[in-house]
């Protein structure tokens, strides 16, 4: 998500939402995201990915708003992550 700010910038915002649940309710935040759901698993492995693309970000001298939507998209496939394309009829 990206959007303007007062000042004419770009902010950007990685949001994660695990849809199973074990009955607990999960949120976490961090320097550019916000992580909500999911069972114990599945939120640690949101946040150890949120994590991992905001060092990669830093290794590329980089913030989020920065990046292109194909640079964005290399570095989260270089932490596991997939763009979903979804079915077409």
């Amino acid at each position: 998500m990206v959007k303007p700010t007062k000042r004419g910038g770009r902010t950007a915002l990685i949001v994660g939402l695990g849809l199973d649940s074990d009955g607990h309710k999960r949120l976490t935040t961090g320097e550019n995201f916000v992580l909500a759901g999911g069972t114990q698993d599945t939120h640690e492995d949101m946040t150890e990915k949120a994590v991992k693309i905001n060092e990669k970000l830093r290794e590329r001298g980089k913030r989020l708003e920065q990046v292109s939507r194909e640079e964005f998209d290399d570095i989260a496939l270089s932490v596991g992550l997939r763009r979903h394309q979804p079915e077409r009829n």
